[in-house]
């Protein structure tokens, strides 16, 4: 699609978006600020307040410890709803629980205890640190062989190098579906039959996926899968992750952290360990209450709008983002750092600029645009589908323009910041 680029465009798009009106049920206290972060932090639903006020003042307040009687089942009742309207799986295969780190630990564990002749576990060499650094503890522990699988910054891991490097030795293949720098989408499907027809297994990290591309893990024939609340979901900063297990495989595998939250039994006390023949039993203890019910609300929001309007709209404000970038930013030294193809890329576009981190800090100190930067020389754009507006892509890549133009970032610091 060619954009005649004027603000007509995106202001038409505007008009014809059919989920214009979910923005005015976010908070967005400066209107006049362009964010475009939503791939690390989704902004807050303003339903959230009341709701948490809720769970504290009459969960908390009223209710006391009786409260756990509703409580208890949160976790798995949040996984189902996940798993119905966001994941494409069954009931009872996803639950919400601890963090992405210790979620994959548990599951890479689990998997890699099913199969204790296999000696080697594949992962992309630029996949997420802390799935690198997960894996690299696993396998120094249980003496295995990592082998990291070097992959293209834009493109994303080759799945013809995937295909090479898979054999009967390989126990588990630890990918995101969604790269955390470039955006890049991969091919679940493909990728879990190339791993099935050697016998091993593919652990997923959705995180940069979830609520923004429709994922499908029962029809892609997936086992395993990992993923955060935070991003395109809005469950706010450090909200509880979640798990997928797929239900043929749940009693078969054990995970490392045995907790009561995964008991038989759980108030009985015994003195051994007996898990649940659920996915609940990759459940460790009791969770941040506050933090789980604070998913809620912005779950509802996608579940109302839909994950097919969601990736249309999706694709719809990363083609913007690109065609204005080629158009605008290329010739001040930028270039696409994500696949070309819409359909490749999840929902943010990175781009490449040798000063991306003084560009980071000046767009957000003085043009009043947040996004955010990722080593080596990357600006990601993270537009979300259901509070993102079309002419705030174009503001923001005419503020871009201005900025470099002007030459404004080149007083900026060159060393990180503590958070990028």
């Amino acid at each position: 699609m060619e954009y005649g680029i004027t603000r007509a465009v995106a202001e038409a798009l505007d008009t014809a978006d059919p989920l214009a009106g979910y923005r005015e049920r976010f908070v967005v206290t400066d209107p006049g600020l362009i964010y475009l972060d939503g791939n690390s932090l989704g902004r807050l639903p303003a339903a959230t307040r009341d709701h948490l006020r809720e769970v504290v003042e009459v969960g908390w307040g009223d209710g006391l410890v009786r409260s756990w009687q509703e409580w208890i089942d949160w976790g798995a009742r949040l996984g189902d709803r996940l798993a119905e309207h966001v994941l494409g799986a069954r009931r009872g295969e996803v639950v919400v629980s601890d963090s992405t780190s210790v979620n994959l630990f548990k599951l890479a564990g689990a998997a890699l205890d099913e199969v204790a002749d296999r000696r080697t576990v594949l992962m992309d060499a630029e996949d997420f640190p802390t799935n690198r650094y997960v894996v690299q503890g696993l396998t120094q522990q249980r003496g295995l062989r990592l082998r990291r699988l070097g992959s293209d910054l834009d493109g994303g891991l080759d799945l013809d190098r995937l295909r090479t490097a898979l054999d009967r030795d390989v126990a588990l293949v630890v990918l995101s579906l969604v790269s955390y720098r470039s955006g890049a989408l991969q091919d679940m499907a493909r990728v879990n039959e190339m791993a099935r027809s050697v016998g091993a297994r593919v652990l997923w990290d959705l995180s940069h996926a979830a609520g923004a591309v429709p994922v499908e893990l029962a029809a892609a024939g997936t086992d395993l899968a990992v993923g955060c609340t935070y991003k395109y979901l809005n469950g706010g900063p450090g909200a509880p992750a979640y798990l997928y297990v797929r239900r043929e495989l749940q009693e078969r595998l054990r995970q490392p952290i045995w907790g009561w939250y995964g008991q038989r039994e759980q108030f009985a006390m015994r003195p051994d360990y007996d898990p649940v023949d659920t996915v609940e039993r990759f459940l460790v203890s009791t969770p941040p209450l506050l933090s789980l019910a604070a998913i809620e609300p912005g779950l509802d929001l996608v579940e109302q709008a839909g994950m097919a309007e969601i990736r249309a709209k999706g694709l719809l404000l990363g083609r913007l983002a690109v065609d204005l970038a080629e158009s605008w930013l290329v010739p001040l030294g930028f270039r696409l750092a994500s696949p070309r193809t819409p359909e490749r890329r999840g929902s943010h576009v990175s781009l490449y600029h040798p000063d991306a981190w003084q560009i980071c800090q000046t767009l957000a100190a003085e043009a009043k645009v947040v996004c955010d930067y990722r080593v080596p020389d990357r600006l990601r754009i993270g537009p979300s589908p259901l509070y993102t507006r079309f002419t705030e892509i174009w503001d923001a890549m005419d503020r871009v323009r201005e900025v470099v133009a002007r030459g404004g970032h080149r007083s900026r610091p060159s060393g990180l910041a503590r958070v990028t």
